[in-house]
């Protein structure tokens, strides 16, 4: 595989990962407006009292098991809004950050496919997991994955100086990688320790830290767009890194017609004025 290839599939990573936060985004609006119509249907009935169905269980023929609810008019208002002003910023930062970690899960595992001798001398694996792999990728992927796992429980700074290890690429350059950074520490918060920040929340958030420890971590619309924001930057960036030390001409030929369109569009705007 000559090396142009091998940045293309890694500038194609980048790119799908991309793609997945635009989908989450759009998907987050989506979401939000649909509440938004809830609501103002809500509003405009004449009832003050509206009885809502919804599974509670599932039978083992495959029916479901349904359970109701008779709410307020006012009542339900307020889980609506519950819903869109807070629960969905939050189902869509374990978005987010799931698909940030998988972007970094697919460039190491494709460094490693390439040039498995930075997985170190050191590393040893399970006789049977040699024995059930079916090829030697396989084995480096395998080892691989070990490795990633053993990543996942690092301190944020030991996690991103082990990845310049593999992929060459100081990701602590980046300054919206240290945001990511309280994102990804937010996420355990809120799936860990119901939205309480605690001692390891303000050690992982560093400088980005957005509450003390024994405090709730707020999740908002806004919070949520700052982070999707951030997420592309980090995307971009290694985009563009990664591609400095393993060239892409997918990457390039983008780059080119980008530049074209923005001196066309230069150009034209010149043109008007005159």
């Amino acid at each position: 595989m000559s090396s142009e290839n091998f940045g293309n599939q890694l500038n194609r990573i980048t790119r799908s990962a991309r793609v997945l936060l635009f989908n989450q985004g759009e998907l987050a609006q989506l979401t939000y407006g649909a509440f938004d119509i809830a609501a103002k249907t809500v509003r405009d009935s004449d009832q003050q009292e509206i009885v809502i169905t919804y599974p509670i269980g599932w039978r083992p023929d495959r029916q479901a098991v349904t359970g109701s609810n008779n709410y307020k008019k006012d009542e339900l208002l307020s889980r609506y809004q519950f819903l869109a002003f807070h629960q969905l910023a939050l189902n869509g930062l374990v978005q987010l950050v799931t698909i940030m970690e998988a972007l970094f899960g697919d460039v190491v595992r494709a460094v490693i496919s390439k040039y498995p001798h930075k997985l170190g001398t050191k590393r040893s694996m399970p006789l049977q997991a040699i024995l059930e792999s079916s090829s030697l990728e396989e084995i480096h992927l395998r080892a691989a994955d070990t490795l990633l796992n053993e990543l996942s429980y690092k301190s944020p700074m030991e996690f991103a100086e082990a990845l310049q290890g593999l992929i060459s690429v100081n990701l602590l350059e980046c300054p919206a990688f240290h945001k990511y950074l309280e994102i990804k520490a937010s996420r355990d918060i809120f799936i860990h320790n119901r939205g309480i920040a605690n001692d390891i929340y303000v050690r992982k958030a560093g400088t980005h830290q957005r509450v003390k420890a024994g405090t709730n971590l707020p999740a908002d619309i806004q919070y949520f767009l700052e982070s999707y924001e951030s997420c592309l930057q980090v995307t971009e960036w290694l985009e563009e890194k990664l591609h400095d030390i393993w060239h892409s001409s997918e990457f390039e030929e983008r780059r080119v017609q980008q530049l074209e369109i923005e001196l066309k569009g230069d150009s034209e705007v010149s043109g008007n004025a005159k």
